[in-house]
């Protein structure tokens, strides 16, 4: 039987994802009237349980800023983590990524992003970070929801770690697209170091020049690509947990798009790096994940970090 198209399939998802998100609409909006001005979130939040409960309860709330997640990557493999349990290493599944066809994926992920753009400021910025399994869904899936000229970059997340082939150039980054919900958006543009040719001072007139161990260098406005380090097995950062992102790959996306006391939000949060993040740059996080495991971990990390932070959902 010949496999069905990715197009019809992602079509149907588009399709179905609308008609839910309209009744959800339906079944809101005679409550909305009534809230009133959008109640602020004073607290850190960490939800735990399915995310589309927390992103319906959210829209009476204080808007975000920022929305990052790094939800499911369409893998087709269960993802196990490495975690010490009486002192022992023990291996567990931290989150399924295992969907009967495309079609219930894209469905998933098309409703929740939709129910996010509606939690996100006027001038907020929303990043999606996906690898090559979905990223060509994710572009479509976002263009669709918020539209084609709210596109703004495609990151690329390079690193060192991972195996290799001798089939294929070896699979050494993710992506994280970039958009905004309008055309006034909050963006802080940071700097990097750019090396000169041959590592030696150019001396041109009107240029700051500068020198480390490496050589001479200029700071210039940052690229689209990041080589950031993986958290290592030997990184203090480390949990064990599957897929756990560093924190300074956290703290770039946050600096470029919100300031102190900004409202930033994760919905697939797995290890709890934004929100550790964003506590230690002074922002507020809501963060949220269905996983026992991941909550198991994001509230001892942020504990060992002296964080506060409040919890609901299923214990």
């Amino acid at each position: 039987m010949k496999e069905e198209s990715a197009i019809l399939q992602l079509d149907r998802a588009l399709l179905r994802a609308q008609t839910d998100y309209e009744e959800i609409n339906r079944i809101l909006r005679p409550f909305e009237g009534e809230r009133g001005v959008l109640a602020p979130i004073n607290e850190n939040l960490i939800f735990h349980g399915d995310n589309l409960e927390l992103l319906t309860e959210l829209r009476g709330r204080e808007k975000f800023s920022m929305i990052y997640i790094d939800p499911p990557f369409f893998t087709g493999a269960d993802k196990e983590a490495n975690m010490m349990r009486d002192g022992e290493l023990v291996r567990e599944t931290a989150y399924k990524d295992n969907w009967s066809t495309l079609e219930e994926y894209l469905h998933a992920m098309a409703l929740r992003i939709m129910l996010m753009r509606d939690v996100l400021r006027d001038d907020g910025l929303f990043f999606i970070h996906v690898d090559w399994h979905a990223v060509h869904y994710a572009r479509l899936l976002m263009d669709e929801i918020f539209g084609q000229d709210r596109f703004i970059n495609e990151i690329i997340w390079q690193y060192k770690s991972g195996g290799s082939s001798k089939t294929r150039f070896a699979r050494k980054h993710d992506n994280i697209l970039m958009y905004s919900k309008t055309r006034k958006y909050k963006f802080f543009i940071q700097k990097e170091k750019s090396y000169n040719r041959g590592l030696k001072p150019y001396r041109f007139k009107g240029v700051e020049e500068f020198q480390d161990e490496i050589g001479w260098y200029t700071m210039v406005n940052m690229k689209d690509v990041w080589s950031i380090d993986m958290v290592g097995r030997t990184s203090s950062e480390r949990t064990g947990y599957a897929t756990q992102k560093p924190e300074k790959l956290m703290e770039r996306i946050i600096e470029c798009s919100t300031e102190e006391g900004d409202l930033v939000g994760d919905f697939f949060c797995g290890s709890g790096s934004l929100g550790v993040s964003a506590a230690k740059l002074g922002r507020r996080f809501v963060m949220a994940d269905t996983g026992n495991l991941a909550m198991e971990v994001t509230k001892k990390r942020l504990g060992e970090a002296g964080i506060e932070y409040t919890v609901r959902g299923r214990e």
